[in-house]
């Protein structure tokens, strides 16, 4: 199985598809600005032709212009691996900001009603960024109020009664506008942010369960370690017994006693595979084989330690079967957690387990199936939690535990469900790319 390497690439806006809450938040800006342009363009055009009044057209559609390049830019733009800082936020509201002073200034300055876009403004800044950079917006936008006080080009109007009757006309719209974009932009904004912190809730989680396989796996050395030695005298006692008369002439016995050696060697070789999987960390010898061997090689093994089972294993021949010619990397963690899944299988229905393999779209898909009770409803709901079993055993329900969590690692996921006609399915899925052999470990292979 190949190590992946994050490398950092450049990515657009578009191209990251709004996967983080920075992302999705400059993508509201964006879409804020594209209102903004239409609104602006809308209103100067009714202004001129509505009611008259002269305004500076080349220099405010210059100004609209701006904004529409400004968009483009923030899409086009590529950023290491597309994401999104305080600073891009601040600077792109920074510029809004302008363009709004911008148009302001050719309209009337301070007296023009839709001065109080400002807030509009203020309020995004202070959801969306970093307490210093939501301060120094609020001092932006108020010395830009201030200087719009000062300076501006007055509007030419016919009469003062209908400036103050357009004065206020431009209050009651600004007012709509100011609360209906807040509503809506505020609500969106809220969400992404409410995804993002739920995001970081299953992270946090992920560390949880991870640190305690950690744990799980100190402690599984170290009881490996201890338990070495009495195997090893259990293994010399039952060779000595098989020398002594009244066990070698007694074929009852003797046959016991080779049990007995079959079942200590067998202890031996899972405290070796817990030794080995302890301190290989990828290193040493790989063995590489194809998807198809290794599939063989697990079932044949599993078969070995539970002949009383009968596994009903079948290949999904509606996917094809190129893909288990694939050369992968024989990974013992895998091989472990699908004998674990086909454990449980058998101790619910120890008579018939089904395993299906398949794969589409470069998703390898395992079936495991069984004739058993099925899976309680609470177990369902909290699949892959710790210690969550239905066999009544102190420390139990971690086979599946382990089970979600490195499938998870591998960029895999767990489904399990109870069937209709009864038992249970447990779909195991993982990228066929992730048992795939990388560079590493063909240098170190």
């Amino acid at each position: 199985m190949s190590l992946i390497q994050t490398t950092a690439r450049n990515l657009s806006l578009l191209a990251s598809m709004g996967q983080t809450a920075g992302q999705q938040n400059l993508m509201q800006l964006i879409q804020l600005r594209w209102m903004a342009v239409f609104g602006q363009v809308l209103t100067i055009a009714l202004t001129t032709s509505l009611f008259g009044i002269p305004l500076p057209l080349q220099e405010m559609f210059a100004v609209v212009g701006c904004l529409i390049l400004l968009n483009l830019f923030s899409l086009l733009r590529p950023r290491r691996l597309g994401e999104v800082r305080n600073a891009d936020l601040l600077a792109g509201l920074l510029l809004d900001v302008a363009a709004l002073t911008a148009l302001l200034y050719y309209s009337g300055g301070a007296t023009n009603p839709f001065v109080f876009l400002y807030l509009l403004q203020v309020a995004l800044g202070a959801v969306l960024l970093e307490t210093w950079s939501a301060w120094l917006l609020l001092g932006v936008t108020s010395l830009c109020f201030a200087g719009l006080m000062h300076w501006y080009r007055p509007l030419q109007m016919p009469s003062h009664e209908e400036l103050f009757q357009l004065h206020v006309l431009g209050m009651l719209v600004c007012f709509v506008l100011d609360v209906a974009l807040m509503v809506v932009f505020m609500t969106r904004i809220n969400a992404n942010l409410r995804r993002r912190d739920a995001r970081l809730a299953d992270l946090r989680q992920q560390a949880a369960e991870e640190d305690h396989i950690v744990r799980m796996g100190l402690l599984a050395s170290g009881a490996a370690h201890e338990l070495g030695t009495p195997l090893a005298t259990l293994s010399v006692i039952l060779g000595d017994w098989k020398r002594m008369p009244q066990f070698r002439d007694d074929p009852e016995l003797l046959q016991e006693i080779v049990d007995m050696e079959g079942e200590v060697r067998r202890c031996k070789s899972i405290v070796t595979g817990i030794l080995m999987s302890a301190g290989e960390a990828r290193g040493g010898a790989l063995a590489v084989t194809t998807a198809g061997s290794f599939l063989d090689e697990l079932v044949g093994e599993w078969c070995n330690t539970r002949p009383s089972v009968s596994l009903d294993y079948r290949i999904d021949d509606a996917s094809g079967r190129t893909w288990m010619k694939e050369p992968v990397i024989s990974d013992s963690a895998l091989k472990q957690v699908i004998c674990n899944v086909l454990d449980n299988a058998a101790d619910a229905s120890p008579d018939w387990v089904g395993l299906a393999a398949g794969c589409a779209d470069g998703l390898l898909t395992l079936t495991v199936q069984d004739r058993g009770p099925g899976f309680a409803p609470e177990m369902l709901e909290k699949i892959g939690k710790p210690y969550q079993s239905s066999k009544g055993r102190p420390g139990g329900g971690l086979g599946l535990f382990l089970v979600v969590n490195v499938l998870r690692k591998l960029g895999g996921q767990v489904r399990a469900e109870n069937l209709p006609e009864g038992g249970a399915r447990v779909r195991l899925q993982l990228p066929l790319s992730a048992l795939a052999i990388g560079e590493d470990d063909e240098r170190r292979g």
